[in-house]
């Protein structure tokens, strides 16, 4: 259970989801808009990377990808591809090791840095954070936006970066759906060589995924977009998210 979760009542925890004020991390966008924030995490990832692409081109979708940086610096010419396509590439960070237990130092040191390199690969600001395994103290947020970045969580999940059957994936990514929701979904797995806790790989395709989540989604009449996509035609919703 969160910090959050065993100080405060679930009634007031459902409200401060979605009202963090200055503690805030995005979790959301209101809008009037028909769309939703397609997000992915953990890559680029050579293959699967490449099928989620391709699948958000043929359905005109848009995307924003937290990346890491032990996979943009193996794979920089799969960044510029994303790049190219039209998406918006925003930091998960250096690696994938939780910054929840990191000092504010630490946290601020080194997200300035893979801040400022992820920014000189891809020649435009990066505004948006995803903290590893969705884990940030008070202090790691104050860290992240002290970079001169926003924390930017989610809503409904893909339930893709462990295993899962496919019914379970749709049942969880539906859950929470709407306008403005920020959908969880992974173009990549991080390993141990990232930092991650490896040895849960989930093993689908994730180009297949990914056209299913278009279609469900379609149905209720919601296209894909992006963070800075959706919150230039409407605003972020802010909930207090601290997990450790």
């Amino acid at each position: 259970m969160s910090s959050l979760g065993r100080l405060v009542p679930r009634a007031a925890r459902s409200w401060l989801r979605s009202h963090g004020g200055p503690l805030g991390s995005i979790v959301a966008v209101r809008t009037t808009a028909p769309e939703f924030v397609l997000t992915y995490d953990d890559g680029p990832e050579p293959g699967d990377t490449e099928s989620i692409l391709s699948v958000l081109q043929d359905r005109g979708a848009r995307a924003t990808f937290f990346v890491l940086l032990t996979r943009t610096r193996k794979n920089p010419e799969l960044l510029r591809e994303v790049m190219a396509a039209g998406h918006e590439i925003a930091l998960h960070g250096v690696d994938h090791r939780p910054i929840s237990r990191m000092s504010y130092r630490e946290v601020l040191s080194r997200t300035s840095d893979a801040k400022a390199e992820l920014e000189d690969d891809i020649g435009r600001p990066v505004h948006w954070f995803r903290p590893p395994y969705g884990l940030q103290s008070l202090s790691s947020f104050r860290g992240v936006r002290a970079a001169g970045l926003e924390p930017v969580l989610w809503g409904p999940t893909a339930l893709d970066s462990r295993p899962a059957t496919t019914e379970e994936r749709m049942q969880r990514v539906l859950r929470g759906a709407g306008r403005g929701a920020i959908v969880l979904s992974h173009d990549g797995y991080a390993d141990v060589a990232d930092g991650g806790r490896g040895g849960n790989h989930p093993g689908h395709d994730r180009g297949a995924l990914a056209t299913r989540v278009l279609d469900a989604y379609a149905e209720l009449g919601l296209r894909a977009n992006t963070v800075s996509g959706a919150i230039a035609s409407g605003s972020a919703t802010r909930g207090i998210w601290f997990r450790r």
